[in-house]
């Protein structure tokens, strides 16, 4: 448990979970009983089939077996026959969800969270509301705006990729962050919109190969950011307006609910939510689920 004696926090190699979960005191220990006993499986799980997972996704593939594994095949899979992405590409979603569905099975809760690292399961029973924080950059944590996720709302999962982030991104986004029905789904989706928010070629972005950083990574020799220099405000709009038009794709295909793009400091939000989208409204960060 940590500090506070709400959370549980739960670490196995590269996974870190926060883990919250909201109604009666026995039900919350049920719950969290429930997501250790199930998290100490996952990774051993996930390295059995390591080598398909690191594969290009294709549609004509064999499937995984582990129920974590095809969480994040069937994530990835829409984008398989135009994109270049592996079923890593939505690993801390697909985590994320198995253990928040461990905990609803096992417990009556109001409302719970699983969050990996930024990418987020959450619960909400009927009547029930999370408010979510916005991050403006994932290394830099600095809460842009905010929305609230209602139990009316299809939205149960939420994700964040970009180059500042713990993962390598193949675009420049600063953070883009992305609503959805499932976190697997959203991860995928941020994943996507992430890479396409990018300017090809700029002398100001300096790209090396994933592999010079990580041997094993599922993306080759594929050009990584590493850093992005100075870009004019007709450059960072190009570049926003490049994932803005990712993501509205995705959102008129029903992949997504809702995506906020940063570059620099400047955000663009791609579908409405709350029909106003994003509140800019002054943040109460005690109240936070995500930031």
């Amino acid at each position: 448990m940590l500090p506070d004696g709400r959370r549980l926090y739960l670490h196995d190699g590269p996974i870190d979970l926060i883990v919250e979960a909201f109604g009666s005191p026995q039900q919350i220990h049920t719950a969290y009983e429930a997501a250790s006993a199930r998290f100490v499986s996952v990774l051993d799980e996930l390295c059995l089939e390591l080598a398909y997972l690191r594969q290009r996704c294709r549609c004509e593939r064999e499937w995984p077996h582990g129920i974590v594994a095809r969480r994040m095949v069937s994530a990835v899979m829409p984008y398989a026959s135009e994109f270049f992405i592996t079923p890593m590409a939505a690993v801390a979603g697909a985590v994320a969800e198995e253990v928040l569905a461990r905990m609803t099975s096992n417990a009556n809760l109001s409302r719970a969270f699983v969050n990996n690292g930024g990418d987020i399961a959450i619960h909400l029973a009927e009547g029930e509301i999370f408010t979510i924080g916005m991050a403006e950059r994932p290394d830099r944590p600095s809460l842009f705006g905010t929305l609230k996720i209602r139990s009316n709302h299809p939205v149960r999962g939420i994700a964040t990729s970009g180059w500042r982030g713990r993962s390598f991104s193949l675009g420049i986004a600063d953070a883009v962050t992305v609503l959805a029905d499932r976190a697997a789904p959203a991860d995928a989706a941020a994943t996507i919109i992430a890479n396409a928010v990018d300017l090809p070629g700029h002398p100001a972005i300096h790209r090396v190969s994933a592999r010079e950083l990580a041997p094993d990574t599922d993306l080759g020799d594929r050009l990584v950011t590493q850093t992005v220099g100075f870009l004019t405000a007709a450059e960072i709009n190009d570049a926003l307006a490049s994932g803005v038009r990712t993501a509205e794709r995705l959102l008129r295909i029903g992949l997504i609910r809702a995506a906020a793009l940063n570059l620099c400091g400047e955000t663009r939000v791609v579908g409405a939510y709350e029909n106003n989208s994003i509140s800019r409204s002054a943040i109460d960060e005690r109240s936070m689920a995500h930031a």
